[in-house]
C-alpha cells in the first residue's frame, strides 16, 4: 500500500512539474507557477539519489529565486526556498559549507514569517531550522547520508548499538524532512489546484 502511495505521489509532482513547465514557456513571469514548479522539484528530488538529487534541488533553489524576482514578498516562495536550503545543505557532508545554506534558508523563513506572521507552518520552519545544523553533524557521524545516497559495506563489532543509535537518528531526520515534505506537497497541490478552477457558471 505504501509503495503504491509513493508512486502515486511521484506521478502527481511529475505532472505539476511538467504543468509547470509547459506554463512557463507561455507566461515566464508568473511567480505562483514559478513556486509551484520549484515546489515540485524539491519533492521529487526526494525520489533520486545522490548527484541527481542535488541537482534538482539545486533547480528548484533556481525557480524559487526566479519567482522572488518576479514577487519578492511572497510568503510561500520565500517559506519554499528556505526548505530548498535545508534539504541541499543536509546533501552536502562538509559541516562548514552545510551551515552556510542552514543560514541562507533560517533568513529565508525569517522572511516568510515577517510577510505572514500568523502561519503556524512558517514560524514552526524556523523554530526546527535553529536545530537542522545539529541534526546534520548526527546524520553524517552515524553515515546516515551515505546509507541514503546508497549501501556502502559496513564493517562494525556492535552493530546492535550503532543499528539502535542510526534508529534514533533516522527516525528525527523522518520527522522532520516528512513535515516539510508534507507541507511542500500542500502548497504545490494546493497551487496547482488553483491553477486548474474550473471557470464559474454563466449567469
Amino acid at each position: 500500500m505504501e509503495m503504491s502511495n509513493e508512486f502515486d505521489r511521484l506521478l502527481f509532482f511529475e505532472h505539476a512539474r511538467r504543468t509547470a513547465e509547459a506554463t512557463y514557456a507561455k507566461n515566464p513571469l508568473d511567480a505562483d507557477n514559478l513556486t509551484r514548479w520549484g515546489g515540485a522539484l524539491l519533492e521529487l528530488s526526494q525520489f533520486q539519489n545522490g548527484t541527481e538529487s542535488k541537482k534538482m534541488v539545486l533547480d528548484a533553489i533556481s525557480k524559487l529565486e526566479e519567482a522572488l524576482e518576479v514577487n519578492p514578498r511572497k510568503h510561500d516562495t520565500l517559506w519554499c526556498l528556505g526548505n530548498a536550503y535545508t534539504s541541499n545543505a543536509f546533501l552536502i557532508p562538509d559541516q562548514d559549507e552545510a551551515r552556510v545554506y542552514f543560514e541562507k534558508a533560517t533568513q529565508y523563513f525569517e522572511q516568510a514569517v515577517e510577510v505572514d506572521p500568523s502561519n503556524e507552518l512558517y514560524r514552526k520552519s524556523l523554530e526546527v531550522a535553529s536545530k537542522a545544523p545539529e541534526l546534520h553533524v548526527e546524520i553524517h557521524k552515524h553515515g546516515l547520508a551515505q546509507q541514503a545516497m546508497g549501501p556502502g559495506p559496513s564493517a562494525s563489532t556492535n552493530t546492535k548499538q550503532q543499528s539502535a543509535k542510526k534508529n534514533k537518528s533516522s527516525d528525527l531526520k523522518y520527522d522532520i524532512f516528512g513535515w516539510i515534505i508534507l507541507a511542500v506537497g500542500i502548497v504545490a497541490w494546493v497551487g496547482l489546484a488553483k491553477s486548474h478552477v474550473p471557470p464559474p457558471p454563466p449567469r
